[in-house]
């Protein structure tokens, strides 16, 4: 699944002005996986988006590559 993290790692880096800052972590288990998101504090609201939507975006992009792959995906922004 690391080509997943991949992907999240760059959208996240397209979306935030501090792209140094991000640090994604990989979490697997038998049936999900989860991703924390950690930016920097300035960069939090920009990873989630007006009402939550491009936080949503992500998920929805991870939600249709993962099930290709037969795994749930979490991702979580940590604050």
């Amino acid at each position: 699944m690391s080509n997943t993290k991949e992907l999240l790692e760059y959208i996240v880096k397209m979306i935030v002005d501090k792209p140094d800052h991000v640090d994604i972590r990989e979490i697997p288990g038998e049936k999900v996986v989860i991703y924390e998101i950690r930016v920097d504090k300035e960069d939090v609201g920009k990873v989630i988006g007006k009402q939550g939507r491009t936080a949503k975006a992500i998920r929805t992009i991870l939600a249709a590559v993962s099930l290709k792959r037969g795994k749930k995906v979490v991702v979580e922004i940590i604050e």
